[in-house]
């Protein structure tokens, strides 16, 4: 048989013929230097992300007052777009916690999910379809011109930024599980705690005891949508508004997590294709039954960690999860709903750093402050207003420095030595030192208190230029 150029024996071709299919069709659609090495890496990441999925997106579509169906169409549909378009290798696309329970929060202020469920799911679909549509404008603005592009981005560090007050939890040095070979066990923990779970209901008839279980979820592929979004009148504007919302939110928190990934695995994400590939699967989403869904940050470390090569495995996911619809849906009928809730709890609990903001508060009082408005905004009102909160004060400081701190750099912030962390950590992979010239009294004490001076040493910090080059190139001075 022959397989992307390469002879291989007809001894296993039973065995393999639902990989070779696969393979061919993921060679197909991402070139010719797509290697049966890449896919072997890529099969089994999906596989591994897929049962980590499925149970997460019946619980997150519960957060967003949806039918566990649609969580499930989610993770069939976008994730197929994500690799012609994106560039990250590591992102898991699907719906997540904090965009699924932003929107329900939204939704259900407009319409009554119980009371008019029909409609309920109209306006989420026209949610999807504007936060689509405003990602991917953004994208495509950005790439007509630098200055967009670099206000854009300007954008997403500020958004970035507010997002981690709230769940500072996408972290910049992320390295992974404490024991990287024993990654699986986590990532197969949901689907056996559903397993189990929904083995002993049935066995026992516990939902005639009280404990509220899925019920029925229907089975089938995505059916169209594209006449149940609304395009005028008062609940397009509505929709609009959401998306516009939510569709930031989830901009955020993607590229937030492509960067992460990108940094630690040494390779360029382009932020501009990122924005069109996210906006082109809401937007195709939003056609078929799906509601928003972004890169989350607990699959895509699953994804690494389980040795992806490409984005194509995200196509695997997706094909699991399509025969999950297709094949397995029935089997959830007796899952407890308290089982979902406590998958949500895990994957959501290990967002909150209470490390960063702790090292926020040592680092810059002011920064804190706009911490503190987000966290208290969420938690007295809601995520919008949380975001809003802390927009306006980081805004008022930021006015306030700019028209009275007059001088050269004197100060930073905590976006700042996030930066110069990202730096070290780039100049550190092409073995190049970096040395911290005559730096302000008040950045040398929040770069000691942010623990960045003890990371480049005492001895990269110098008076002057010449005093550096004198102890790291004094030859150079000798041909001056």
């Amino acid at each position: 048989m022959r397989l992307g150029g390469r002879v291989t024996g007809n001894g296993n071709h039973t065995h393999s013929v639902r990989s070779v299919l696969l393979y061919d069709l993921s060679r197909y659609l991402l070139g010719r230097h797509y290697t049966l090495a890449k896919f072997k890496g890529d099969l089994i990441a999906g596989l591994t992300i897929a049962s980590l999925c499925i149970p997460q997106d019946i619980g997150y579509s519960k957060l967003a007052n949806l039918p566990p169906e649609i969580g499930l169409y989610s993770s069939f549909v976008p994730p197929l777009i994500y690799p012609l378009m994106g560039t990250s290798k590591d992102i898991a696309m699907g719906p997540v916690a904090v965009v699924s329970l932003m929107l329900g929060t939204l939704l259900q202020n407009e319409i009554d999910p119980k009371k008019n469920p029909m409609e309920y799911r109209r306006l989420a679909f026209t949610a999807t379809f504007f936060a689509g549509l405003t990602e991917a404008a953004l994208g495509f603005f950005s790439f007509l011109k630098k200055g967009l592009m670099l206000g854009c981005f300007c954008s997403v560090e500020l958004a970035d930024y507010f997002d981690r007050c709230i769940i500072p939890g996408i972290p910049s040095d992320h390295k992974g599980k404490k024991n990287k070979k024993l990654f699986w066990i986590s990532a197969i923990a949901p689907l056996t705690s559903v397993i189990v779970s929904t083995f002993f209901v049935y066995i026992t008839h516990a939902d005639k005891h009280g404990v509220a279980i899925v019920k029925n979820i229907k089975k089938g592929i995505n059916p169209p949508s594209a006449g149940l979004i609304y395009f005028t009148g008062p609940l397009a504007l509505k929709g609009f508004k959401i998306g516009v919302v939510t569709g930031l939110i989830a901009l955020t928190e993607s590229i937030a997590i492509g960067r992460t990934f990108a940094a630690m695995n040494d390779y360029p994400l382009d932020g501009n294709k990122e924005m069109m590939a996210l906006g082109t699967m809401n937007i195709v989403g939003s056609l078929t039954s799906c509601y928003i869904t972004t890169g989350g940050f607990g699959r895509s470390a699953v994804n690494c960690l389980a040795g992806c090569k490409t984005a194509a495995s995200n196509m695997i996911m997706s094909i699991v999860v399509l025969l999950t619809l297709l094949f397995i849906t029935p089997l959830f009928k007796y899952t407890p709903n308290a089982i979902l809730s406590s998958i949500i709890i895990t994957a959501v609990i290990g967002l909150i750093d209470y490390k960063a903001a702790y090292v926020i508060w040592k680092v810059d009082k002011l920064d804190f402050l706009a911490c503190l408005g987000a966290f208290f905004g969420v938690i007295f009102s809601s995520v919008e207003y949380g975001l809003l909160t802390a927009v306006g004060i980081k805004t008022l400081l930021s006015y306030l420095q700019l028209n009275f701190l007059r001088r050269t750099v004197v100060d930073i912030d905590t976006s700042g030595v996030h930066a110069l962390e990202e730096l070290l950590r780039a100049l550190e992979k092409q073995k190049i030192q970096l040395i911290l010239v005559n730096p302000g009294p008040e950045v040398i004490h929040k770069l000691r208190a942010a623990k960045f001076i003890e990371r480049i040493g005492e001895d990269k910090i110098f008076l002057t230029v010449t005093d550096a080059v004198k102890k790291f190139a004094p030859k150079a001075l000798d041909s001056v």
